[in-house]
């Protein structure tokens, strides 16, 4: 560059006559900030979403913990008992007896056929 510093400051190469090719180059870097600027962009969007997401798991996983002793302490014979003694139904004092079922085979068609 003619001139040195001087001609630096007042820009002449963009206005010379080879300054096309400045331009261009000019545009081209201004295009990858903006394209890195975007990029960083989306990349804290997305960290605060993860953040965001990350809270909200931790909230429903300890409202699941309490759902659930909840319902394992409903669930406890005592528990449903004294509901039911509220309502005038008392435990049986006899245990109760398993019933069994036995289901006759039905004979395929070859042992009808052999009889």
């Amino acid at each position: 560059m003619k001139g040195g510093v001087y001609s630096l400051l007042k820009a002449k190469y963009l206005v010379d006559e080879g300054s096309m090719r400045n331009w261009r180059f000019i545009i081209f870097l201004i295009i990858i900030a903006i394209l890195m600027i975007a990029n960083s962009h989306n990349y804290e969007q997305k960290l605060y979403r993860i953040t965001a997401l990350e809270s909200e798991v931790k909230e429903l996983r300890s409202e699941f913990v309490d759902r659930r002793s909840e319902l394992m302490e409903l669930k406890m014979e005592s528990t449903v008992s004294k509901k039911m003694e509220e309502k005038g139904i008392l435990p049986s004092s006899v245990p109760p007896k398993k019933i069994k079922v036995v289901k006759e085979k039905e004979e395929s068609i070859l042992h009808k056929l052999w009889r």
